[in-house]
């Protein structure tokens, strides 16, 4: 049995790396320039395998960092079941049954079937035996019904579709006990995650993170955006796929999660890089009354110790 990594590794070893370097980069344009809704992107084997190496990485750091945070609210909470929309290679079920053990009946929809097909090679080696028995089912976004599930999970889809198959997909997502929605952490994902974040509210949703609150987003639109960021190490392949010389990459993403239970809420976020002069720390937070700024200084001995520890995107009491 093998961790992500090193079934990733091996699997796509059945490649030239410069055939799959070739291909990372041809996905690389088509995604930068566009991608058509009505277009199957991974419609090869290799288009698959490059795919997933290039950003099965990411996504799985990025999945494993927003559930950690939903997860740490409560740690009561023991999911047994989950769908991943549009989960390709199953990079979130792998995530997913990292924060939670309980998880045992896994589902990944997605219309490649090359994809899914890497996916499932993938599984068939992980440590996890309910990750060896995720059900690949294709599915288009398309009039997406789902039956109730304890968690849904919707990552690094939505720019892939029009307006109204975002909002179909989010509201799909609804019946779920718990839905999560994660996007690159750009202006643009920040946008799709509101987008996201006022569907669930208006399916009867509340929202438990990152927001410490239900209420409108704080952040004024169009001059800032609220993200975060997951450390991951590079193989020597993704470094090689990615002409990078560093052994790791910071992976920025917008989320959203909302659920149907009582939740506790929330703590404040800590939205940008904290000011360290001497003596003091400059915050800046949302918390349940909005934004606001707030200086910590040594005369909390406590709190500035925290306050020198704390980074951007860390909870803040």
């Amino acid at each position: 049995m093998a961790t992500l990594p090193d079934a990733l590794d091996a699997e796509v070893a059945r490649y030239p790396t410069k055939r799959l370097a070739d291909s990372a980069q041809h996905l690389i344009h088509r995604y930068r320039t566009g991608v058509d809704p009505s277009s199957l992107v991974l419609d090869a084997e290799v288009t698959a395998a490059a795919y997933a190496a290039y950003r099965m990485p990411a996504t799985h750091a990025a999945v494993t960092a927003a559930l950690s945070e939903v997860a740490d609210l409560r740690p009561d909470y023991e999911p047994r079941t989950m769908v991943d929309i549009g989960g390709g290679t199953g990079a979130a079920v792998w995530a997913a049954t990292g924060v939670w053990p309980s998880l045992g009946e896994l589902t990944v929809l997605d219309q490649s079937t090359q994809a899914m097909a890497l996916g499932r090679r993938l599984a068939e080696h992980a440590d996890n035996a309910a990750v060896r028995r995720v059900r690949w089912q294709r599915a288009t976004i398309n009039d997406l019904q789902l039956p109730p599930v304890d968690v849904a999970t919707l990552s690094y889809v939505l720019s892939e579709l029009t307006d109204r198959a975002r909002a179909d997909t989010v509201r799909a997502m609804a019946t779920a006990t718990l839905a999560v929605v994660i996007e690159p952490g750009t202006p643009a994902g920040y946008e799709r995650i509101m987008a996201a974040r006022d569907v669930l509210l208006a399916a009867g949703m509340h929202i438990v993170a990152p927001c410490p609150h239900s209420d409108g987003c704080p952040i004024p639109r169009g001059q800032d955006w609220c993200h975060f960021a997951a450390r991951l190490g590079r193989s020597p392949l993704h470094q090689r796929l990615k002409t990078a010389t560093l052994n790791f990459e910071d992976e920025k993403f917008s989320y959203v999660a909302a659920t149907r239970e009582p939740w506790p809420s929330a703590p404040g976020r800590v939205l940008r890089h904290p000011v360290k002069r001497k003596g003091l720390v400059s915050l800046r937070l949302c918390g349940p009354d909005g934004l606001n700024d707030t200086i910590v200084s040594k005369r909390d001995p406590a709190a500035y110790r925290a306050a020198r520890d704390t980074s951007w995107g860390d909870s803040w009491p």
